[in-house]
């Protein structure tokens, strides 16, 4: 009786994993705007509606918007400068930038749909507008990259797979099987942050911002990181020392 409870089990557990990867390869379309091919959860429409939804308790989550007008409306005018001037504008993304009030956090993001995200913590260090534009160019580039949505979609796979394991074999070899998927993972994460440099430098070209000035944001986080900072295998985020390599190739191929 217990070795017919097992093949019940592992039929399950196939069935469980089966279904994921139909679910995940099903999923596959070409993004329009980066020529690349994807697995997406998600249509535009759910990506904006998400990104609206998270928008407020993300801005709480960092002391809500830095309280100076001037400021913001200057993030604002860079980065619908830059949208304007790129492929963003094709997307039906609604685009929205933000100053956090966050005074110690040095970080950037983007949410799904076009809400943008810099803490002020970040924005202090900044030293010119060219380098904002490359910030938030960078964020613009994971929101046409599709990168959130793309992600869920491997995540859903990823789970998927694990479940069926933990039924269809035991959990134990689920749990060995959950690191090496979050490896892998993080090494799409480091994908994602390379298209968006080079996105971003696209950008910066297209609008009239020196891109060279990206270079001095990579600067500016490896400063922040510190000498005790986690070592490339491990962060989903590349080294900005590798990150400068890769603009400035970039940077050749958008400007001829």
């Amino acid at each position: 009786m217990r070795g017919g409870n097992r093949k019940i089990r592992l039929l399950i557990g196939a069935g469980i994993i089966l279904f994921a990867v139909i679910k995940y390869c099903s999923s596959a379309e070409v993004n329009p705007y980066t020529n690349e091919k994807q697995h997406i959860a998600l249509t535009e429409e759910q990506e904006i509606a998400m990104g609206l939804q998270a928008a407020p308790q993300m801005a709480q989550q960092h002391g809500g918007l830095y309280a100076n007008e001037q400021y913001q409306n200057f993030v604002d005018e860079v980065g619908q400068r830059l949208v304007n001037n790129s492929i963003a504008r094709e997307t039906g993304y609604k685009y929205d930038f933000h100053l956090l009030a966050d005074k110690n956090t040095i970080n950037a993001f983007a949410l799904p749909g076009g809400q943008i995200f810099i803490t002020y913590a970040l924005f202090s260090k900044l030293e010119n507008e060219d380098q904002l534009a490359g910030v938030l160019g960078h964020e613009i580039g994971h929101v046409v990259g599709r990168h959130s949505a793309e992600r869920m979609a491997k995540q859903g796979l990823t789970q998927g797979i694990l479940n069926g394991v933990a039924i269809g074999v035991d959990p134990n070899t689920a749990q060995g099987a959950a690191a090496i998927a979050q490896m892998v993972n993080m090494k799409y994460g480091r994908e994602d942050e390379l298209q968006s440099d080079d996105l971003g430098v696209r950008f910066m070209i297209e609008s009239g911002y020196n891109a060279e000035e990206m270079i001095g944001v990579m600067q500016i986080l490896k400063s922040a990181a510190g000498p005790n900072r986690t070592p490339e295998f491990q962060s989903t985020h590349p080294d900005p020392e590798n990150r400068v390599e890769k603009i400035k190739e970039a940077i050749k191929k958008y400007k001829n």
